[in-house]
């Protein structure tokens, strides 16, 4: 008896708790089609039974009150005609009753006459078709006595007599000799029954035909609700193998979009995604073919001197070169080692995600080009640095607006004659940075912001081409533009347009970083 206690209990622990299984987890088991047809069939479930219900009660109360109108129209056709009487009458005189009981029994009638001291008085069974019938009223109590003795203008109640249901409905003789004469005393009642099979079995019928007819709809609804999820989701399969094809292949092709509703609202949205990525992929091959071009020349050039420096090292003292080009070979390869690094860093720079990579903060833009002009001054201490700043504030990325201000010094510093100056304005947003230097030629005002782009002119000084290019990245990621132009007095005028405000209390929505 224990043993089969134990293994019935570990069975049970064995069981998977199914309260313990979220059904929203369960739900997400399913495929979304699957979700589509079962919350399809769910509704219509709920609404057909909530219909079926609803004609149930309604067809069940309809049929239920005329059973009952009907019942008490008999019942007073019954008293009036003096049907009851005349079967009272020969029940008491011992005549025949046979006519009086069948008639009642046509009518599908039960009658009995209920006295208020208890007394029942009934017509007696009858023979019909082989079998005895009664036609008495099959049970009466407290609500017809309550009638009979005058306490209650009249009684309907359903009663259960061995699995047989009754409508029964009793009036009192309110007659001043009684409706049955000398028969019945005057304080009685006329209990007259009807049997409720016939309305129970349409009700049954009933009951039966909703179900049915509930669970034809529920499949036709199943049947719908998959076709539906089907022909809603083809456009989100076709979406899906185009992923896995792009995934497979690395083919960024946009997808053919048909119609205007929230599928093809998807279908545009990941359009923009694939160019997005496209330029993305562009931006980084054009990047690396770039940079492995710029990296090229300064490597080669290195590897040449640190060549011939291993050459003059492992030659006799005679004929090694004089300790003064030596020297000069050593400064060249140092320049050409920090030239790359410089090359590296705009590279890494230039790499980076589009989204300013530090905190962003209210910050007062001539604060950040007091900085950048404080580092380019210790860099070139020969020139002048007129500096005019107006009041500009923005939310940005610290840092990269340094790097910008400082680039763009750094330029105009580069190409400004020794004891030259350079000016710098902050006005409503736009920074501009003059040098003297020979200026920009017309036909490359529109590349100098492009990544390694270098003029003729420019080839022949350091640089790697990155450092506008790293302007523009900032500027446009901060919301802002680039412009280049000639400066009226000769030299270049290179401008960054930030949004902002000239107060710091409150900021427009565009002059926050993007």
């Amino acid at each position: 008896m224990s043993t089969a206690k134990t293994a019935k209990a570990k069975t049970a622990r064995r069981r998977p708790p199914l309260r313990g299984i979220p059904l929203r987890r369960w739900f997400t088991w399913h495929t979304f089609r699957s979700r589509i047809t079962m919350l399809v069939m769910a509704a219509v479930g709920l609404s057909v039974a909530l219909g079926a219900l609803i004609s149930y009660v309604s067809i069940s109360r309809t049929i239920n009150n005329n059973v009952d109108n009907d019942l008490k129209m008999r019942t007073w056709a019954l008293a009036d005609t003096d049907l009851a009487a005349v079967s009272l009458q020969q029940v008491g005189s011992g005549l025949n009753t046979d006519g009086s009981a069948a008639a009642l029994n046509l009518a599908g009638l039960k009658m009995s006459i209920v006295t208020a001291n208890g007394a029942s008085i009934s017509p007696p069974v009858i023979p019909l078709a082989g079998k005895a019938v009664s036609t008495a009223a099959p049970t009466f109590g407290s609500p017809e006595l309550a009638v009979a003795a005058g306490q209650s203008p009249y009684s309907l109640r359903t009663v259960d007599v061995n699995g047989q249901l009754y409508r029964v409905y009793s009036i009192p003789d309110t007659s001043k000799g009684g409706w049955f004469g000398t028969y019945v005393p005057q304080d009685s009642a006329l209990v007259v029954a009807t049997s409720l099979a016939a309305t129970e079995s349409t009700l049954n019928t009933l009951a039966t035909v909703s179900f049915v007819v509930g669970l034809i709809g529920i499949a036709l609804a199943g049947a719908a609700g998959f076709a539906i999820g089907r022909a809603a989701l083809r456009p989100v399969e076709e979406l899906s193998k185009a992923t896995e094809y792009i995934a497979r292949t690395g083919d960024l092709r946009s997808l053919p979009v048909n119609g205007d509703d929230e599928l093809a609202q998807l279908t545009r949205n990941f359009n923009t995604m694939l160019e997005a990525l496209a330029r993305s992929q562009e931006h980084q091959k054009r990047l690396v073919a770039d940079a492995g071009h710029e990296l090229r020349t300064p490597l080669t050039s290195m590897r040449t001197n640190l060549d011939l420096l291993a050459q003059v090292m492992a030659a006799p003292d005679d004929d090694r070169l004089p300790f003064e080009e030596r020297v000069a070979l050593m400064n060249d390869v140092r320049a050409q080692m920090e030239e790359l690094s410089l090359l590296i860093s705009d590279l890494v720079e230039l790499s980076r995600d589009e989204q300013p990579s530090h905190a962003i903060e209210r910050l007062d833009v001539r604060d950040i080009v007091d900085r950048a002009a404080e580092r380019v001054q210790r860099r070139a201490p020969a020139l002048t640095y007129d500096l005019k700043l107006s009041p500009w504030y923005l939310d940005g990325d610290a840092a990269a607006l340094e790097r910008l201000v400082t680039n763009l010094m750094d330029n105009a510093a580069k190409w400004s004659p020794e004891g030259g100056t350079v000016t710098v304005t902050l006005a409503d947003g736009l920074l501009q940075v003059a040098d003297q230097g020979p200026g920009i030629a017309e036909k490359d005002l529109a590349h100098v912001f492009e990544r390694f782009y270098r003029s003729p002119e420019a080839r022949a000084t350091p640089g790697s081409g990155l450092g506008l290019a790293i302007v523009r990245q900032i500027a446009e990621n901060h919301g802002g533009r680039v412009a280049a132009a000639r400066a009226p007095g000769g030299g270049a005028l290179l401008g960054v347009w930030l949004p902002g405000t000239p107060a710091a209390e409150e900021l427009p929505a565009g002059s926050r970083a993007r």
